[in-house]
Parts: structure tokens; sequence; C-alpha cells
């Protein structure tokens, strides 16, 4: 890949259900697939995005969460009709994804069903994905796309309902947010690293020990008494 034209793409994908165990796309379809394109860490507007015709019934669980209907998809292409514009799009770019292995099982599981002999994705683009970076930045927190967006001061008004397109849009902002904290953390970094250089260098020079004079002893040796007789132990034995 080029570095000086380095081209990132934002995936999500909505589909009809997942099962209650892996592998969750068994059996279930994808419906929608939205990308955004970053090229050197910038936003372009060429974005991907199209609705699929599952031939099979969206879970009433599935529709709640995305509010796409079978009846909506009536005519709209099967995935086999989208694959080639999707594949082209996708083609020498890095794929930015949150809880990646989820849409990735699934694109994979519709590539098999066409039975062209197409690449595992992850054989085709290198992945990152962004709920495990968020996971290393905020141990312990929640680290949904809802949560990262009020973390980042992400405007999610509109996400009423989950989209493939919106989501995407949403992660590419919190994308670049968390890389720049990343970024911010390893400039840190090495700037500690220089400090702490700075102090070795200051220990192995020979330090100036000043040593308390005798009235200063006494005065410390009856505060030692005042605080045994007080607390009924030496404060240091």
């Amino acid at each position: 890949m080029n570095k000086l034209n380095f081209r990132q793409i934002v995936l999500d994908t909505e589909t009809t259900g997942i099962n209650s165990y892996p592998p969750y796309y068994k059996g279930h379809r994808i419906v929608e697939i939205g990308g955004v394109e970053i090229i050197n860490r910038r936003i372009t507007g060429n974005n991907f995005h199209v609705y699929i015709n599952p031939k099979k019934i969206i879970s009433l669980e599935a529709l709640n969460i995305h509010g796409i209907s079978n009846k909506f998809l009536s005519n709209k292409p099967t995935f086999n009709q989208i694959i080639d514009n999707f594949l082209d799009y996708i083609k020498n770019s890095e794929l930015i994804i949150h809880n990646a292995q989820f849409d990735i099982d699934f694109l994979n599981y519709e590539f098999s069903l066409l039975k062209k002999n197409i690449l595992k994705i992850e054989n085709m683009c290198s992945v990152i994905d962004t709920l495990k970076i968020s996971r290393k930045l905020f141990p312990g927190k929640r680290n949904s796309l809802n949560s990262l967006c009020t973390r980042f001061n992400i405007d999610k008004s509109n996400r009423n309902k989950h989209g493939a397109l919106l989501d995407a849009k949403l992660l590419a902002n919190v994308f670049l947010s968390m890389t720049s904290i990343q970024n911010s953390f390893l400039l840190e970094f090495k700037k500690n690293n220089t400090i702490n250089t700075i102090q070795k260098k200051i220990i192995k020079r020979k330090l100036l020990v000043i040593h308390p004079t005798e009235k200063e002893n006494k005065l410390h040796k009856l505060k030692l008494t005042f605080i045994k007789n007080k607390c009924g132990f030496h404060l240091w034995n």
C-alpha cells in the first residue's frame, strides 16, 4: 500500500439477526453495508452504501435494532449483485471495524455462499478492530459505539436506530479521535523516556548530603518520644 496515499475504509454491516451461539452468522444474511473512506487521516466523502435483499425473514430482534424490513428490501439487489462493486471499493485498503470479527464472519459467510472462490476478507485487507483499541485505552469502561461517541463528544443524535452507513460515519470520527489519543500517549512516552534519561544522568553525579545539627537531632528525638507517649508505640520500631 502506498504510504503517501494511505487508504482506510471504516466498515459496518446490518444483518437479519444472529444465532445464540457461534457461528453467529450461520443461516443469517447481511441486509446493509456502509463504508467511509479515510485517506491520510482525512474523511474524503467517498462512501459506499447499499441495502441488500437477503431472501430471508429478518428476525424481530434485528428489526428492533436497525428498523430495516423485508418489505423495504424486497426490490433491493442481492449480495451477488453488489459483490463486485464492494470488492472494488475495499481493495488496497485497511479496514476499520468495531467488533471486527462479527462483520468479518458475516462477510466471509456471504462470500462462501457465492461459490466464486473469493478470498476471505482478512486475506484481502488488513483489519483494525476499534473495540480492541478502545478496551486498551479505557479498560473496565463501556466501549460500545454510543459510549465512545459520548466520550469523544461526537454527535450521535441521529442514531435512533443502527444503520451501517451512519454507524460507519460515527466510527470514522471515533477512530480518528482514539488514534489521536494513542499518538499523544506515544509522544508522552517518548518524552518521559527523555526525562528518565536525564534523571539517570543526574543520579550518577555525586549527591550533596546535608547532615542535621546537634540541635536538630535533639528536637527530632523529642518529637519521636512525644509520638511514642501519645500513640503507645515508636513510630519506626
